[in-house]
């Protein structure tokens, strides 16, 4: 998929989190959710699941470097495989991208069924302070409905004027835009849209989606620690910005497939599933004719509809969570990834004929293959490939930075026997990573996420996230290290080039690679203090 409809966006050891299978072997046949908030284990045999083909899925996956975080199958509402290639893990939560869209669809087809609103109402209607003094005959025409199905009118995605404008309004920003074309007529992937959506269950229900949702949805799938980015006012971003565990994905997956009925308990009407996953209009982006693009298969209430009669929610850089009624089963993967149809591609072409059972009386060695697998799934540390005779002279050492952009005043590398401590003061005070040598070491950082310079959204957890690294020596000189924020998509490279008395430090981010582009950080230059 080509990512220019997102242009908004901006101490595990090697092997520690794996794929794994579960080892009992529970009955047969479809099973409720426990209440505990996990949902249960099976072997993939046992729900008529081929392991040959989950294994090919993850050959694939590595062979053509697509970059997947994680994976999780469920067939019969049965988990049959899940995996985290570390230093990714099951405990932490990822970024959605728009994947949130479908939560916020789901939020307010929830106050829908509370009569709180209805589809075909006027988004106007909701912000009578925040319209233009003229209003166009296209915005006023404007339903809920629209905003569900990306088609507004808008001839361009409003986002970027919401996010990069002098006001912080958003929704008055919105309403501001003009809308070229009749609403209900013309698709055109459109976050402000969602963003207008979460405002308007806001607007009714008094409290952001994220709070509507805890009682009527989280809590009920057993979903915690569930955080969402909001706009200077306080309003969930509803189109990007949520948070969640793979598993959690799977839940919201499997809830659908059960057309939202929870441990006997209806949380989302029948009738707003079957809305929101059908094709509501027709969808664009991709490349390619139906027969190879999931793209152009139709577009619901902030759904997708995919080839093999299946539907997904999903978000930039292959965010998934893929419902296939057909087979009873519920795919959800995290990544970062430029290819997203490429990983479609991968679960049609292996996991969707493991589902139907392709050679599955045949497959008790490769279930045994598999296990062995999914066990050892991990992102390679950057590995040593030099001794370095500088580290002893350089660790713990100062340098201090010339001007730049960034205002760092310092850096310094301090290494122990478990690995090292990259430090860097700027204006805004100290910040550092721990790495280890050849291996992941996990820490909490107050490093930036880069590039994030077009997010004027409040992030929760403050300043403060988690982070994964690891360094090594690339020559006696050069050392290298990779941190990857692992509750985003993202990571960063940063490369200490030690010379006499004096220090190059050079960033790249990890969107920058995928997009081919050079980053926009300066390469800082230090001497040695005294």
């Amino acid at each position: 998929m080509n990512l220019n409809r997102r242009d908004f966006l901006q101490q595990l050891g090697f092997g520690a989190a794996g794929l794994a299978i579960a080892t009992t072997l529970p009955t047969t046949g479809w099973t409720l959710p426990t209440k505990s908030g996990k949902l249960p284990r099976s072997l993939p045999e046992t729900q008529g699941v081929a392991p040959g083909g989950l294994l090919d899925f993850v050959n694939t996956i590595e062979a053509e470097k697509l970059n997947v975080h994680s994976v999780m199958v469920l067939r019969h509402g049965q988990v049959v495989a899940e995996g985290w290639w570390a230093p990714y893990a099951p405990q932490l939560k990822h970024t959605l991208y728009s994947l949130s869209k479908s939560f916020t669809s789901s939020a307010v087809g929830m106050a829908v069924a509370e009569k709180r609103l209805t589809v075909e109402d006027k988004v106007v209607s909701f912000f009578p302070k925040d319209v233009p003094a003229t209003i166009s005959k296209n915005l006023a025409a404007m339903r809920v409905k629209d905003l569900l199905t990306m088609s507004t009118g808008h001839d361009k995605d409003t986002t970027p004027a919401l996010r990069g404008g002098a006001d912080t309004n958003w929704i008055k920003s919105f309403l501001a835009q003009p809308v070229e074309h009749e609403p209900g007529t013309f698709f055109v992937y459109n976050s402000g849209a969602t963003y207008m959506l979460s405002a308007i269950v806001q607007k009714l229900v008094g409290q952001p989606i994220i709070e509507y949702l805890k009682p009527r949805l989280f809590g009920p799938l057993g979903i915690e620690g569930e955080d969402w980015e909001v706009d200077p006012n306080g309003i969930n971003t509803g189109g990007w910005g949520l948070r969640l565990r793979t598993e959690d994905i799977a839940k919201f997956g499997q809830l659908y497939l059960q057309k939202g009925i929870w441990n006997g308990k209806r949380l989302i009407s029948e009738a707003w599933i079957a809305d929101a996953t059908r094709m509501e209009v027709q969808s664009k982006g991709g490349k390619g004719d139906a027969s190879v693009n999931d793209w152009i298969q139709g577009y619901g209430y902030q759904f997708w509809r995919c080839r093999n009669d299946a539907y997904r929610g999903d978000g930039a850089f292959g965010q998934y969570c893929i419902v296939l009624p057909k087979e009873d089963a519920v795919v959800a993967i995290t990544s970062e990834s430029g290819n997203m149809q490429g990983i479609l591609d991968a679960v049609w072409n292996h996991i969707l004929p493991a589902l139907r059972g392709t050679g599955l009386p045949s497959e008790k060695i490769k279930q045994a293959a598999l296990t062995q697998k999914l066990t050892t799934l991990a992102l390679a540390p950057t590995v040593t490939q030099s001794a370095s005779s500088v580290s002893s002279q350089i660790s713990g050492k100062t340098y201090a930075i010339a001007d730049n952009p960034l205002h760092v005043k310092d850096v310094s590398l301090t290494f122990g026997k478990d690995g090292g401590i990259f430090k860097l003061q700027d204006d805004q005070g100290d910040h550092q990573v721990l790495c280890g040598v050849s291996r992941w070491r996990d820490s909490t950082t107050t490093f930036s996420v880069a590039p994030l310079t077009l997010t004027p959204t409040v992030v929760p957890g403050g300043n403060t996230r988690k982070v994964a690294g690891s360094g090594s020596w690339q020559d006696p000189n050069t050392f290298v290290m990779v941190w990857r924020f692992i509750e985003t998509a993202h990571y960063d490279t940063v490369t200490c080039r030690f010379g006499q008395d004096g220090v190059q430090v050079e960033f790249q981010s990890s969107l920058s690679i995928l997009n081919k582009t050079k980053d926009k950080r300066p390469v800082l230059t230090g001497k040695l203090t005294a």
